[in-house]
Parts: C-alpha cells; structure tokens; sequence
C-alpha cells in the first residue's frame, strides 16, 4: 500500500502503483485539502469572480460564469478537451499518471472534493484504468488533452481497459459497483491541469535507466577485457584531479568490475601506450551521462511531489478571498522537457561511444582478432552486420537527440503563446532508452564473442554477465540469425533483471 501526502511520493513508488500496488491518502493531508476546497465554496458563496472557479478557460478567462452554470461548466471543460489521438498509453503509464495526478491533489492547492481524490484512489485500487490516447499534450497548461480522457471515466463517461480491450466506463462501474462522480466548481480544472503524463513517462525513463546505466559500465568493461585495454586511466589521481561527481564514480565502478581480471592484469606491463578515446575516456563520457541522468532523477522527485494546476489555492485566516486564490504556471512543463532532450542527448552519446567500440572489436586491424569475429573470415560475415544494426539504431537514437522542446506552438487564441512540448519530449526519451538498449546488446553479443578468442579469465563481473549472455546466444560456430539474440539481451538490459543477479554475486556497484 502506497501512502501518498503529496510530499513524499518517489518514482519508485509510483512504479508500483503502475504494476498494481494499492493506494491510501494520508491521514493528515484531508485537512489541508479540505480547507483549500472550503475556500473554493466561500468564493462561490460571495459571487466572487475568480479564475478557474467561476470564469471560462484560456483565452475565454474573461467570461464570468452564473452559479447555476458551474457544473455543467466543468463537464462542458472535460468533455470538450477530450480529444486525445494517437495509440493508446500503456496500463502502466496510465495508472502512473492516475498515481501522480492524485498525490498533486492531496497536496492540498488544488481546491478539489474529497470525492474527486476518493474516485482516483478507488479507480487505482479497483484496477479500472481510462483508455487515454497518447497524443494531445503541449506540456503547458499541464496535460489537458490526455488527462481529460483520465477525467471522463471519473464521471463515469469514456472507455476503461476491459479484459478483453475497451469497454464503457458505466458498464465497468456497474460490475465493480460504484458510481461516477459529480464535479464541482475547479474539479474538472484540477484534474487536468497538471504535468502528470510527463511525469508518468519520465518515472518509467528513471527506473529503466536506474538498472541500465551501470549495465553500460558493466557492457564496456566486457569489450575492455576482450580488447586488453588498460586500466590506468581509472586511476584516482586522474579524476582528484577534475571531480566531476560522473566521473569519479564511473572510474571507481569499473576499477573494481575490472580488479581481478587476468587479460588486464597480465597485459598491464605491455607497451601499449595508449587506447582509443572509446575506451580510455569512458569516465569522462559515461561519467557526464551519469550526471545528467542525477539531474533528471532531482527534477523528477521534485515535481511528483508538485501542485501543478491553475489557478493555486493558499487558504488564509488573514487575507481576503482573492489573495487566497493565485492564477500561475505551475503547470508548464519546461523544466521536463528540458531534462528530458537533456537526457536523450545524452543516450545518443552514450550509444555512440558504444558504437565505436563495437567497431574496435572487429576490425582485425586494431584488434588482432577475426575479422568481424567470424570463425571463416571471408567464407563467413561473422558480426559484420550486428556492427550495422547498432549503427541503424544509433542512427534513430541521433534523430531523437533532436530537442523536442526546441520550438512552441502558441495555442488558445495566443492566451498559451510558448508552450514545452514536455509530453513530446519526454515521449521520445521513452523511445531512446528502447534504442540505447539495442545498441548496448550489439556491443555486449560482440564483446563475448571476442572473448572466445582469450585464454586469460575476465574478471568476475564480467564473467557473470557473459554466463548470461551465452544462456541466450551460443558462441558462433558458422553464421547464423541472431536477430532473436539480440533482442533477447536488449529485453534483459531494459527490464533490468541481471544486474541484480550479477551483484548479488560479484558484489554490489558503487553508486
């Protein structure tokens, strides 16, 4: 059971909930929330004009709204702004955002029921879950379009996931035996004025490169024992002196992956000067990706735990109703969006230096081994064209590396004039972590293919991680598809499963 208080929620938790755990609102939070709510009713009792309350939206904020108008209002808000396209979200993701979108509520700002809360909570709990097409948020003025269909099942409208696809959302309350809800003034506004299918695709992107990025460590040290490289360049005094946080750790994680290996220990005291940027400056560039990565996992903790609707409710004994009620931007995506460009930049970097190890691998030329590893070099391809498909992915990893939030298309009359595209931008970094993985099992295929070619063990690490690789991919013997390989060890790399088998038997990773 997940508390959720509005303060405390983690990305992990959320993840959770997006895999079925259950919900509760803290105890403490319904006073905050009740009192932002009464608040609300006090400025509707004195026929107070405040916006999101008893105005129109966006460029319609000027138009005052009579009383008896305001439930219909708040439907006419919902329905008319669901008109999300484009393939479905996930079940997943959209418990995510269910998740997200409640624990802004229970923060208190929003001015909401306790039914409106109760409904989302019991949805999750039940496991009825909206069908919300992706596509339709800006990343300004929160998530309107796909957040509207989440909205529309609350009242019992739209379609929910059935066992057999989608249904009506009445049909699924009938079965479960509950009811839709009937929303009142600011309701429907605050349940779709948030940042929360961002935030649902950036905590999928944050658990996935949580368990990925040390396995990209991991996979360069595999291709570093197959080539021999030198290790000196891990050295401590090299990064005391330029500590970038990233690149400390990286140094001192593959300093004690590589300790025991017998390829570099034996092969320390060769005259090899130097080796290639690709493997001697993978501190420096897996370290700078770690660092933005930190970045995103800040932001991310930070706005889970956000109000981000409009207008804000900030009740006071003191202040007259007006100062109580503030229209702002809490809604607008552009910090997201912005770690989230800031992050698929950095996965193409990361796929890239992965890229040109894999090239290091099967040139004969620079490696002494097979050309492209393959047992009858000529007769044979080898992993010639392995090499290709990580280029091909690369290639899309480049195409997303492209900001998303990099332009804005004003909206609404020119009231919404820049908006963060923060749900596109965040979209593609989803599609990037699918891609990086391709690429990181093109490298690791090949790396424990050069392996066969050593007399010398690898280190323990790596030892263990190529016992898992060969569980799904034999070494080559002639030439053979290894399309299903491929994809196999890019499934185990993003769902994250070996590395919690390696540490639990090698040892854990500094962090």
């Amino acid at each position: 059971m997940i508390n959720l208080d509005g303060r405390t929620l983690s990305s992990a938790e959320v993840q959770l909930v997006a895999n079925g755990e259950k919900v509760s609102v803290a105890s403490d939070s319904w006073q905050s929330i009740d009192e932002s709510r009464e608040v609300v009713e006090k400025i509707i009792q004195a026929n107070e004009t405040v916006y999101g309350i008893n105005t129109g939206f966006g460029a319609l904020s000027e138009t005052t709204i009579p009383p008896e108008d305001l439930l219909t209002l708040q439907l006419n808000l919902i329905r008319s702004h669901a008109c999300a396209i484009g393939e479905k979200m996930s079940i997943n993701d959209t418990r995510a955002m269910m998740c997200i979108r409640a624990n802004s509520l229970v923060k208190g700002n929003s001015g909401v029921q306790r039914s409106v809360i109760n409904q989302l909570i019991d949805y999750l709990n039940h496991g009825i879950v909206p069908v919300v097409p992706r596509m339709g948020s800006l990343g300004a003025s929160g998530d309107l379009a796909p957040l509207s269909h989440m909205a529309l099942t609350l009242i019992g409208e739209g379609n929910v996931w059935g066992e057999s696809g989608p249904m009506k959302t009445n049909n699924m309350l009938k079965q479960k035996g509950l009811i839709g809800i009937e929303l009142g003034a600011k309701d429907g506004l605050s349940l779709i004025n948030g940042t929360s299918q961002m935030c649902a695709f950036l905590s999928r992107v944050e658990q996935v490169l949580n368990r990925l990025l040390p396995m990209a460590d991991l996979i360069s040290c595999v291709t570093m024992d197959a080539r021999r490289c030198s290790i000196r360049p891990m050295d401590h005094r090299v990064q005391a002196v330029r500590p970038h946080p990233g690149q400390v750790l990286i140094a001192k994680r593959i300093s004690m992956i590589m300790e025991n290996s017998e390829n570099i220990n034996k092969n320390s005291d060769k005259k090899k000067i130097q080796d290639a940027y690709s493997f001697r400056c993978i501190p420096q560039v897996h370290g700078a990706v770690t660092q933005i990565f930190s970045e995103l996992q800040k932001t991310l903790e930070i706005e889970i735990n956000s109000a981000t609707d409009n207008p804000l409710i900030f009740p006071s004994n003191t202040e007259p109703l007006s100062n109580q009620v503030i229209s702002q931007g809490n809604f607008h995506g552009e910090i997201l969006a912005l770690v989230a460009d800031n992050m698929a930049h950095a996965l193409f970097e990361l796929g890239h230096i992965s890229e040109r190890r894999i090239d290091q691998l099967i040139d004969p030329t620079r490696s002494n081994l097979p050309a492209f590893l393959a047992r009858d070099s000529g007769l044979e391809s080898g992993l010639m064209i392995v090499h290709y498909v990580a280029a091909a992915a690369l290639s899309e990893l480049h195409a997303g590396s492209t900001p998303r939030s990099a332009f804005s298309t004003p909206t609404s009359g020119g009231q919404e004039d820049f908006v963060s595209m923060g749900a596109t931008s965040c979209w593609n970094l989803i599609k990037s972590c699918d891609l990086i993985t391709k690429v990181l099992a093109c490298e690791l295929l090949t790396a424990c293919e050069a392996l066969e070619y050593l007399d010398d063990k690898p280190s323990k690490h790596v030892e263990c991680l190529y016992n898992l690789v060969r569980k799904i991919s034999k070494p080559l013997t002639a030439d053979r598809s290894t399309s299903n390989e491929l994809e196999m060890i890019a499934n185990e790399l993003y769902e994250g499963r070996w590395l919690s088998r390696i540490e639990a038997e090698c040892g854990r990773l500094p962090r």
